[in-house]
Formats: C-alpha cells, structure tokens, sequence
C-alpha cells in the first residue's frame, strides 16, 4: 500500500494548515464564540476530549484525562477549534485535576454565559489512584440554578461504566 503524499491529502483544509497555532501554555484568550441561532430553545450541547493532557504541579509528571463538557447555552455557543487549541493549551499546565476542571468550567462561563455546564474529568490512574472531578453551574435566578443544584447532589449515585482507562 502506497504512503500518503500531497495529491492524497490535498483536500484538508485544518490539518497541517501553518496559520493554525498550537499552544503550549494555557490560553484561554484562543477561545472563541460565536451566536447561537437556537436560543429560544435550551438543549446540550456535549464535547468529549479523550486526549486531554496537563502536568503534576509538584512532579511535573504528565497527566492524562477525557475531559467531558456538556453545556446548554443561551446567546453563544463556543467555537470546537477554538475549543479543541484551548484544551491543547493545558499540555505543559501545571495544576491539580480539581483545578483544571474549575478553570475549564469558569474560563467557558466567562465565554459563554450559558444557562448551564459541566465539566468532568476522568483522569487516568496514577500509582493506583484515579481522580474523576466533577463541578457545574446553573446561571442564578432560573431553573438551571436549581438543575445545577440536582445535578451535583445526585451527580455520583449511579457510577456508570468506566472505559477510558
């Protein structure tokens, strides 16, 4: 079988693209949003990022997550690449895995203003031990305050099946 060269893979336009700047220190500025042409009607909106990656802040040692977004937005909805770079940007970050969720959620409801999110992590073992953190947020005032509320309290009565590690 023939390797690939120019003539098959003439038809991407993002994979090899020079414009598009992969970052290696957190960014949250490469986020980017865009109108959302359904806002009378709430609904999910759900990313799964199977290859996250950010560094002990002690050890420096790498770890590895899917990282599970799911948000019902209101004006905006976030632009995927712009999602998929900002992730990516957490590769050398060093911080907790509590932390990296927290700073997930806050930067997209800064970005977004969604009526509500969730952000979990489901990091892979390290020395025996997985760390799955979870956080959301309803906006205050509405239902999804509430929602937000009974999501979180009923968050871990059913563990699913784990299969990412």
């Amino acid at each position: 079988m023939a390797g690939r060269n120019e003539e098959t893979l003439k038809d991407l336009s993002l994979l090899g693209n020079q414009n598009t700047k992969y970052l290696y220190k957190y960014s949250p500025d490469v986020l980017e949003s865009i109108d959302n042409l359904h806002s009378g009607r709430d609904y999910f909106v759900k990313f799964n990022c199977p290859e996250f990656t950010s560094l002990c802040p002690q050890t420096g040692q790498p770890d590895f997550a899917t990282i599970y977004i799911s948000y019902i937005p209101d004006k905006k909805i976030v632009e995927s690449k712009s999602l998929k770079l900002y992730l990516f940007s957490f590769r050398n970050h060093g911080d907790f895995h509590e932390d990296c969720v927290n700073i997930i959620m806050n930067d997209l409801i800064k970005l977004l203003d969604p009526r509500y999110i969730e952000v979990w992590g489901k990091f892979t073992p390290r020395g025996g031990l997985s760390i799955d953190p979870y956080c959301n947020y309803g906006k205050t005032g509405t239902k999804f305050e509430q929602m937000a509320e009974h999501r979180l309290m009923n968050h871990d009565m059913y563990p699913e099946k784990v299969d990412n590690r």
